[in-house]
């Protein structure tokens, strides 16, 4: 049976999903059905052999090769799981989590909801205590992000209200501790987000091109309600290690999105102006975006 957290403990049962790894590291994700069978290229694997029995067991294939059993981590399922929308991917989320410092608990919205990936991780780490408002604007992406939630709760999380609508325009009024924008264009909901965000809450837009990055960044620095943003872009490169054979891997998750970071300022108060002078020609003539407060068009060779 699943808890509020998604883990799932005791021997392995009917319905639920394991994966299982060969000797090559090679994972399957499989749903367990009494009388089933999983047929590789190795050979057929009845679900009967691990029906019963604890994580970690092994199971051979006809053809006599050996399968790790565990249940999916948070990780695998999120990768395997299917998907309408692209989802944010476990590096990236991980800095979410960490560098908005979501905590049990917590009050987050989310824009928008895609396939449920992050919505996940959100739940898992606010809890049953918590409040997440996820939007989503396409009426099939919430119906797969609901899906994916409960088949990885088992079921309904008291924590999560999934709201199909329009950020900009439909947003809630119930105050929020955090705000995650992983959508087209996060510039459109910045005002949005400030009235409902609270004194020193923050904010994260995920976004994938440069273009979206300067428009956001700069959208925020205009605001004046927030602190500097902080851009930043993660990378994951796996090493293969075997005796003095000590090499990369040929696993290497690259560039999936930039990440935005900034945090909200009290009442009233505008963000002091950068000490540090813009770049020549950074909003010259041709600049048509937002402007921080005291900075003005400049010529290109200035």
């Amino acid at each position: 049976m699943a808890e509020p957290s998604g883990v799932r403990t005791g021997p392995l049962t009917e319905g639920e999903r394991v994966t299982l790894t060969d000797p090559k590291g090679r994972r399957h994700s499989v749903r367990l059905t009494a009388g089933g069978t999983f047929h590789t290229t190795k050979g057929a694997i009845s679900h009967d052999d691990l029906l019963g029995h604890p994580e970690g067991s092994v199971v051979t294939s006809a053809g006599g090769v050996g399968y790790l059993a565990f249940r999916p981590l948070l990780e695998e399922f999120t990768v395997t799981m299917p998907r309408g929308a692209t989802v944010v991917y476990p590096k990236d989320a991980a800095h979410i989590l960490v560098q908005t410092d979501i905590f049990p608990g917590a009050r987050v919205l989310e824009a928008g909801a895609g396939s449920g990936a992050l919505s996940i991780f959100l739940l898992r780490a606010i809890g049953t205590t918590g409040k997440l408002y996820s939007y989503e604007r396409r009426a099939e992406f919430a119906e797969i992000a609901k899906k994916n939630v409960a088949a990885f709760f088992g079921g309904e999380h008291p924590a999560w209200e999934l709201r199909n609508g329009d950020l900009a325009t439909d947003i809630g009024p119930e105050p929020i501790d955090r705000a995650v924008l992983d959508m087209l264009a996060p510039w459109e909901c910045v005002d949005a987000v400030a009235d409902v965000l609270v004194p020193g809450g923050l904010l994260c837009c995920y976004v994938a091109t440069t273009t979206q990055l300067g428009r956001t960044v700069e959208t925020l620095r205009a605001h004046g309600g927030f602190t500097e943003p902080d851009a930043r872009e993660y990378s994951a490169r796996e090493w293969h290690a075997q005796g003095l054979a000590i090499r990369p891997g040929h696993g290497t998750s690259g560039h999936t999105g930039f990440l935005i970071f900034t945090r909200r300022l009290a009442p009233g108060v505008v963000a002091p102006l950068r000490r540090r002078r813009p770049a020549p020609g950074a909003y010259g003539p041709d600049y048509s975006g937002p402007r921080p407060a005291g900075v003005t068009s400049e010529p290109a060779d200035a």
